[in-house]
């Protein structure tokens, strides 16, 4: 741990507290401003004639995402926070005019994982990531009918590699799940399978579709997503399997005392789980196990004339926290001064917020609605999980080593922040804005609760 880093937790607990806070409060204050700012403007770029792409219509957060009475310990939600466009979508490949919001290649852009250029513009940007290999698997409930050809019409528009024989459905039950009547996991399974192929194109995908999004239907068929990544078989996978990769999981619900007996499922060799953090929802499970990455959410702020990227900021919805349950694992050892005891999360954060979403292909109703062009704009830390897995899978592709667990990957991202250059080169450390209820909980120099180590910075380090 360096002194630096030291420093700053020291700082945090003692006689500068006041002054570190009030400054902070000055940086959140300014930083919702400005978010406000962007979601009450036009979002996109200008095409020379001073014409912006025109904002969306309404925010919608999907009955899958609404946590109900009697859920805890029981059933889970997603985390999507979904936008309507106000045009039909996309109607080209880029560059095209109107955007505005992420895409594939600009996410690749702002995360280095292909050559950037300057202000990583949605409208400009058009280097997609190339690389990827073993196995991701998609963990979610319901049946999304229209997947396969979903994530094929996805690619093409924004010039992903696709081969659909590197993509497998499969059925957690043995037989076909039921549609979610809502249509909130069917867009769920849209956005996991779409970005999580889009930053490991060349990785095979699985999704692995629950027979509800009970805890009793959901954790069974993370099992089989398991033998999945290292087997390619729902059962029988011998002890020594060779196959290697990540599974992830953008759903979750509050903590509960039994959650410990669940961490077991999540315990595969040769197989790194990712889980959202939540949205507006302090710490959820799995996201809070010691045996899964908890990926959290960020903002990127874009400029209103031009589009181009200003900066990352915190996402004010984002979850993260102290878990009431889960001790501190050893890997966190390195921020033991600000987080105490408990298991700290998020670990890596990655855009969330739907301000700031990404445009995601998706041909199911929503609420028995149809959407003529079947173009959708979301958000939430849904996106941040299959993001970051993908990544994961591209950064364990590029340096020959896939990790051993999950905690050997979270033991290599936390080991950067004792390296101050280290952490600088392969990590974007988020330090503005707030999170959590009340914009309580604020970003600050290395780890925080709103981003954890903060987004990735180049396929190093991971």
């Amino acid at each position: 741990m360096t002194s630096h880093f030291l420093s700053f937790c020291s700082q945090n607990h003692r006689g500068s507290l006041v002054m570190r806070r009030l400054k902070a409060v000055v940086l959140a204050l300014f930083a919702l401003a400005f978010v406000a700012l962007a979601a009450s403007c036009p979002v996109g770029a200008q095409d020379g004639s001073g014409s912006l792409a025109t904002r969306p219509r309404k925010l919608i957060i999907p009955k899958s995402s609404q946590a109900q009475p009697g859920d805890l310990g029981i059933r889970v939600h997603t985390n999507i926070r979904l936008l309507v466009p106000s045009t039909e979508g996309p109607a080209e490949a880029p560059p095209y005019l109107g955007y505005g919001y992420e895409t594939p290649a600009s996410l690749a852009c702002i995360y280095r994982l292909v050559e950037p250029i300057s202000g990583c513009n949605p409208n400009e940007t058009t280097n997609t990531p190339n690389g990827g290999s073993q196995s991701i698997a998609i963990v979610d409930a319901y049946d999304d009918p229209g997947a396969t050809a979903d994530l094929a019409a996805f690619s093409a528009q924004f010039g992903v590699p696709f081969n659909s024989s590197k993509f497998t459905v499969v059925y957690a039950s043995g037989s076909e799940p039921a549609e979610d009547p809502s249509g909130g996991w069917e867009l769920e399974e849209s956005l996991d399978i779409e970005y999580a192929h889009a930053m490991a194109p060349n990785a095979m995908l699985y999704l692995v579709e629950a027979k509800s999004d009970y805890d009793s239907d959901l954790y069974p068929a993370v099992l089989i997503a398991t033998n999945l990544v290292r087997c390619g078989k729902v059962s029988g996978c011998p002890a020594k399997a060779a196959g290697m990769g990540e599974i992830s999981m953008s759903w979750g619900g509050s903590e509960w005392s039994g959650e410990t007996a669940l961490d077991g499922f999540f315990t595969g060799p040769n197989v790194v789980y990712v889980a959202s953090s939540g949205d507006s929802s302090g710490v959820i499970y799995p996201s809070a196990s010691p045996n899964v990455l908890s990926a959290g959410g960020t903002s990127n702020a874009r400029s209103l004339e031009t589009g181009n990227l200003i900066g990352q900021i915190a996402w004010s919805d984002a979850g993260g926290g102290s878990s009431l349950v889960e001790p501190r694992p050893s890997y966190q050892a390195v921020i033991a001064r600000y987080a105490g005891a408990a298991r700290a999360t998020p670990d890596v954060s990655a855009d969330a917020n739907p301000t700031t979403g990404v445009w995601i292909y998706d041909s199911t109703p929503y609420e028995g609605e149809s959407n003529p062009s079947n173009w959708w704009i979301v958000g939430g830390t849904s996106v941040s999980a299959p993001t970051i897995a993908g990544i994961l899978n591209a950064a364990a592709t590029a340096s020959g080593h896939f990790a051993s667990s999950t905690g050997a990957e979270l033991t290599a991202i936390y080991s950067q922040l004792a390296n101050p250059w280290a952490y600088a080169s392969n990590f974007w450390d988020i330090t503005y804005g707030a999170c959590n209820y009340y914009s309580g909980t604020f970003s600050g120099i290395g780890y925080d609760f709103c981003t954890g180590v903060g987004s990735p910075r180049t396929l190093l380090g991971k």
